[in-house]
């Protein structure tokens, strides 16, 4: 007994930045950016909080699973990093939302939402839960380096959610980690005080390997892909959609041509959104739900990769109505 997905839901902010807006304080250009990446546009927490799309995406997931907070036995919320250091963001979301049960924030990067599927599998497996919010909420435009062309155009922020419940809609999850910090780090403030020299307040802005961390997620989804189909005794073939982390259309692109599969099976947001890191499979699930893009009984891949270096698959087969 694992679980199967109850409900999605989302929240984008209403600010939104267009390529154009960029080159106002960088040279970059709109052609630049979309030949590169296929990214059109993305949104920017301004008039709202992190805790605060990540409550209304908690809120539309809990309704369309017909469940109320109080049902919930666990939040687990995938973030970069919440409002606060403390308390964590999951803490927030369940008091806002008035839930009675554990809270706790993980950061895997981008690939949060794999990880959050994968702990989440091993509570319903133990017997410890029957309903879990998982809530991925990301605002990665407190830590871009404006000055920076090659990554503050790649950015957006959001939230996404899903509610699991009992069931036996989980075919296989995988996760890894690579540890290391070259070539995609977003550095820690440093320590301030009269016992320390360096008492200079550092901002904590995100720098990327951009060449290193394409090669490592076109193998990566690559690998991860064949690893999961063949855990769950399916082929490429068989699954319906593919929806990997939306970080750059060009590495989605490769991972279609590699498995020979058509475009139609691989949806995307990044055009959109950008990348939201760890916020964008549940944006992206939660979209074709609303859109009844869903039947009873398509297999989805979900694939990510991320900063740690971390990464992670599932193929879940979809239950809802």
């Amino acid at each position: 007994m694992s679980f199967t997905i109850t409900g999605t839901g989302s929240c984008l902010p209403a600010f939104t930045v267009q390529n154009d807006d960029f080159t106002k304080f960088v040279d970059t250009s709109d052609e630049w950016i979309t030949t590169r990446t296929g990214i059109r546009r993305r949104h920017f927490i301004k008039d709202e909080t992190l805790s605060q799309i990540a409550v209304e995406a908690s809120q539309k997931a809990l309704e369309n699973a017909g469940l109320a907070a109080a049902d919930m036995d666990l939040i687990l919320c995938a973030t970069l990093q919440g409002e606060d250091v403390s308390p964590s963001l999951a803490c927030l979301v369940q008091a806002e939302l008035g839930a009675n049960c554990p809270a706790f924030d993980l950061n895997a990067g981008c690939s949060g939402f794999l990880y959050a599927l994968h702990s989440a599998a091993a509570y319903f497996r133990a017997g410890m839960a029957n309903h879990i919010l998982i809530v991925c909420a990301e605002q990665l435009s407190r830590f871009l380096d404006w000055k920076d062309r090659s990554t503050c155009v790649l950015f957006g922020d959001g939230a996404g959610a899903v509610v699991l419940s009992r069931g036996d809609s989980l075919l296989t999850v995988r996760t890894g980690a690579r540890g290391q910090r070259e070539n995609l780090q977003v550095p820690g403030r440093n320590v301030s005080g009269p016992f320390w020299h360096d008492t200079e307040k550092s901002r904590s802005l995100l720098s990327m390997n951009g060449r290193e961390i394409f090669k490592f997620a076109v193998t990566t989804v690559q690998n991860e892909i064949e690893s999961a189909v063949k855990d769950a005794g399916l082929t490429a073939d068989d699954v319906d959609y593919f929806l990997l982390h939306q970080a750059n259309g060009r590495i989605i692109d490769s991972a279609r041509t590699r498995l020979h599969q058509p475009e139609e099976k691989f949806p995307g947001n990044y055009e959109e959104c950008g990348n939201t890191s760890a916020a964008s499979i549940p944006l992206l699930l939660d979209e074709l739900n609303r859109n009844h893009r869903l039947k009873k009984g398509d297999i989805l891949l979900l694939c990510a990769f991320g900063a740690g270096l971390t990464w992670g698959s599932c193929i879940i087969r979809w239950e809802k109505n």
